[in-house]
């Protein structure tokens, strides 16, 4: 089984900057890709970045060029940094991995953690 425990959420003011971190516990499995979602009230959960095993990063388009996504695929960590926040990143952020195990691929989900920015 495989757990991933997040942190790093709070209340910012907008043009702040949070850092989130999340880590997985568990054996016996490699990382495929890892990833954070968002899910705002009222809103679906929803893609915010991604990065591959082999470091490929992808990002939703109001993110881009404020958000940077980094992982560590041995430590099995991830992280996103966020700058410049605006009131609209308001949401409880969720971690996501792909892990392998033998010959499948298995889906995990941190338990989320809100972030908050003021205007």
């Amino acid at each position: 089984q495989v757990q991933l425990v997040e942190s790093g959420g709070g209340l910012v003011q907008a043009g702040g900057s949070l850092r989130l971190s999340c880590a997985a516990s568990g054996s016996r499995f490699s990382i495929n890709t890892m990833g954070w979602y968002r899910q705002a009230p009222g809103k679906q959960r929803g893609l915010v970045a991604t990065i591959t095993s082999g470091g490929s990063t992808n990002y939703v388009d109001s993110v881009k060029g404020r958000f940077t996504i980094s992982g560590d695929n041995n430590k099995k960590v991830v992280y996103l940094h966020m700058n410049s926040l605006k009131p609209e990143d308001t949401a409880v952020y969720y971690c996501n991995m792909k892990v392998r195990r033998l010959a499948d691929l298995y889906d995990y989900w941190g338990q989320g953690t809100q972030v908050t920015v003021s205007s």
